[in-house]
């Protein structure tokens, strides 16, 4: 069946590319494989300047979320430039500082956590209710989570809650925009990935090899595999969904007693 997805004409506004490993990248890409239009919104004049290549031609606004104002000034400046109607928004923005290395948890500074809060979780509120005039009845968003929400990993530290507090988030959204509209909120609950952002991560190579082994199919998830529940979430062949996180793990997160693993654990030092 010719364009199951539906998204073909439509146009969505996409955060987060930072170069060709980015989540961001792979759902506009695949958006645009659809025929979908894709607006893109970068941080920073510097990083639109490093994208010059890989997104020739096509339109590409500034909004660095950590300042209050950004997204409603973005909205606008959107909106000038005549796109119509949005069907869908990305949120794949996320910031932590691990520029001094692990720490414990309990070792968070006040400074880091409502930074990385105000970028990696509140500003997906910020740009729903900045958006909101501009979106399609039925538009859908999407952000990235993360795959489970009660592992505690140490190097992961204080993002594990902050990506809690984004996950909670979009179900307040979904119920809230539910009052006026049809628009809905979800998130994609990924599995470890091999991006630039994760490689920042204090000790990731470690976790992600060993998330790997704990996979029923002993291989990790590709990022286009999550770009694809995406776009699926983006799409009105998921109407039926709203507020939910689509879990996208390759059984990571259900093969706890895996007979290698044990076998490892168990071996004798």
């Amino acid at each position: 069946m010719a364009d199951f997805l539906q998204v073909t004409g439509k146009t969505f506004v996409v955060f987060g590319v930072a170069n060709r490993k980015s989540v961001a990248w792979h759902i506009a890409k695949t958006l645009e494989e659809q025929g979908a239009t894709v607006i893109y919104s970068v941080r920073s004049e510097a990083r639109r300047k490093s994208l010059e290549t890989l997104l020739a031609g096509k339109p590409v606004f500034i909004c660095d979320v950590e300042h209050e104002g950004a997204a409603e000034r973005l909205a606008g400046e959107i909106a000038a430039a005549g796109h119509g109607a949005l069907s869908g928004l990305v949120h794949s923005i996320a910031f932590a500082n691990y520029a001094e290395g692990f720490k414990a948890f309990y070792e968070t500074k006040r400074a880091d956590f409502l930074q990385a809060t105000a970028i990696s979780a509140f500003s997906l509120v910020e740009l729903a209710k900045a958006f909101k005039p501009h979106l399609a009845k039925d538009a859908s968003v999407v952000t990235i989570g993360i795959s489970s929400l009660l592992v505690t990993p140490d190097n992961y530290g204080y993002m594990g809650p902050i990506k809690a507090a984004l996950e909670s988030a979009t179900r307040f959204l979904a119920k809230s925009f539910s009052a006026h509209s049809e628009v809905r909120f979800n998130v994609v609950g990924a599995g470890p990935l091999k991006t630039s952002a994760s490689a920042g991560i204090p000790g990731y190579i470690e976790s992600y090899l060993y998330a790997e082994k704990m996979t029923f199919r002993k291989r990790n998830l590709s990022t286009q595999e999550v770009a694809d529940s995406a776009v699926f979430l983006l799409s009105p062949r998921s109407s039926g969904m709203n507020g939910t996180t689509l879990t996208v793990d390759a059984g990571l997160g259900s093969n706890y007693f895996d007979q290698e693993i044990i076998r490892l654990a168990m071996k004798p030092v």
